[in-house]
């Protein structure tokens, strides 16, 4: 016998996980600007700076792997970065065409700087739940993310770029 069909109600997308993952990255979002607004940086740009500075002379197309974010937006995102003299963009030895990231002395001081406040927006988005509740939704929200990693529209591919690192820079 068929199910009946759910009512369409806004109930349904208020409680659908799709809807409430998009709400909590909103949250996320503002409670990171919130905390960061002295650094001026977005929370893509924060990752992208500490990709950066863990893999130095990293090429736009690994570090668009290693953050999983999406080439064509990421390069609007280097942009911002090194118009705020935060990386500094250098040709790559082997092909002059390839461009090895780096953060500036200024980007490492921002970097070093912003740490204390991302630390804090992340104590805040989890704020409200007991210690027992963060480290489980932590521990299902990273299961959730491995199993479906494959249907992202950016798939992370954080290893298969990095050992091909030293072979580029």
């Amino acid at each position: 016998m068929p199910s009946k069909p759910s009512p369409i109600t806004m109930d349904a997308v208020y409680t659908a996980p799709g809807y409430l993952f998009r709400r909590m990255q909103q949250i996320a979002v503002s409670i990171f600007v919130e905390e960061c607004r002295a650094f001026d940086l977005t929370p893509v740009q924060y990752a992208a700076l500490v990709a950066i500075h863990t893999h130095p002379g990293i090429d736009a197309t690994r570090l668009s792997a290693v953050i999983a974010f999406d080439r064509s937006t990421l390069g609007n995102v280097i942009e911002r970065l090194e118009s705020k003299a935060l990386i500094e963009r250098k040709p790559s030895r082997e092909d002059k065409r390839v461009k090895l990231l780096h953060l500036t002395k200024s980007g490492a001081a921002v970097l070093r700087d912003i740490m204390p406040s991302v630390e804090r927006a992340q104590l805040r988005m989890l704020q409200p739940l007991k210690p027992a509740d963060r480290r489980a939704l932590l521990a299902l929200l990273t299961q959730l993310v491995d199993l479906n990693n494959e249907a992202s529209r950016v798939p992370l591919r954080a290893e298969d770029a990095l050992e091909h690192l030293g072979k580029s820079s």
